[in-house]
């Protein structure tokens, strides 16, 4: 019998924790950008970073490089991260760190850095 209680409190212990996790607040897409984007594409998204000018980012402040962007792909890019035709990585794959709603605030971030 205390056996069964025992259960009953780690099984209900875990629900609260795995709950917990689930409904905890997205960080805000600034902080994500800060985290995770701008040591590459910059903090005003024109990749002039040491690492953006040496892999030869764009510019997400040119009208024409927002013109050619598309969100299905920004997304796949930051959930899945981005390789060259060689197959090596150039960007890594965020979606084991990042909720696909936060991916997709992401790609909605590099639009405000349209003129």
């Amino acid at each position: 019998m205390n056996t069964m209680k025992h259960r009953r409190h780690l099984l209900a212990t875990g629900l609260v924790f795995l709950l917990g996790t689930a409904l905890a607040p997205a960080a805000p897409v600034a902080e994500n950008w800060d985290n995770h984007c701008a040591k590459c594409h910059g903090a005003d998204g024109k990749g002039q970073t040491k690492v953006g000018k040496k892999l030869k980012l764009r510019d997400y402040t040119d009208a024409k490089v927002q013109a050619e962007l598309k969100d299905e792909d920004m997304i796949k890019a930051i959930a899945d991260g981005v390789f060259d035709a060689a197959g090596k990585e150039k960007m890594k794959a965020y979606k084991d760190e990042l909720s696909a709603a936060e991916i997709k605030e992401l790609g909605a971030h590099i639009r405000k850095f349209k003129p």
